[in-house]
């Protein structure tokens, strides 16, 4: 596609034919479905907008001609794309047309969603940190062949992490902020809605598919 802008790492959400969510995606990979053709030179996939409660399509050229449209008009209120002829709004919602399967049930462990789970915030002192200046605390220490597991593993700061050492948190006199405990939805998709440019997903996003995976 040419040149391309940090655009090209914005979150996509990707729905299957049914209008089903299926993954989280990222620009890059959004545009490679908009622009490829099915062996009967047919599109993969189309681009979704939510314009007056109603569910609009477009292919992929028609959402080049929006987005010059948008771009001339409503510049602020997407992420683009610079190919070598034209800027592209990055959609925030595509449908694959060929596509059915449903998403995978179980929430993954893993540190990007235990920051997310815990909001950045040390279990033990209560205060928020970049995930930088956070680490990961087994409650029951491995020492003692603590698991490593939702219920066990808490994000901490590097202080209460030192003060806390190969302890629990009673001998240590420290408290939980509150017990850890194995989400039913994503974390990382809650974070997500919360932000304003991606409420057109939350109707395609209810309980039973909230813990669709960032990919």
């Amino acid at each position: 596609m040419g040149r391309s802008s940090s655009g090209l790492n914005s979150h996509v959400l990707m729905l299957n034919a049914h209008y089903a969510a299926l993954r989280v995606i990222d620009a890059r990979r959004a545009f490679s479905l908009l622009f490829k053709r099915d062996r009967h030179d047919q599109p993969v996939a189309e681009v979704i907008r939510v314009e007056d409660g109603r569910y609009v399509s477009y292919n992929f050229d028609d959402w080049c001609e929006l987005s010059e449209f948008k771009r001339e008009f409503e510049p602020a209120d997407q992420e683009w794309v610079r190919t070598i002829r034209i800027e592209i709004a990055v959609p925030r919602i595509i449908r694959v047309l060929s596509f059915n399967r449903l998403p995978r049930q179980e929430v993954r462990f893993n540190r990007r969603n235990l920051y997310a789970r815990d909001q950045n915030l040390c279990q033990y002192c209560g205060k928020k940190f970049s995930s930088t200046d956070l680490s990961l605390d087994h409650v029951v220490p491995r020492s003692r062949n603590g698991p490593t597991t939702w219920e066990n593993v808490v994000c901490a700061c590097l202080k209460c992490n030192v003060r806390k050492g190969g302890r629990t948190p009673s001998e240590a006199h420290m408290k939980l902020i509150k017990l850890p405990a194995k989400p039913r939805f994503s974390p990382v998709m809650r974070l997500a809605l919360s932000s304003a440019k991606y409420r057109s997903w939350k109707q395609f996003l209810d309980t039973a598919y909230w813990n669709v995976e960032l990919k």
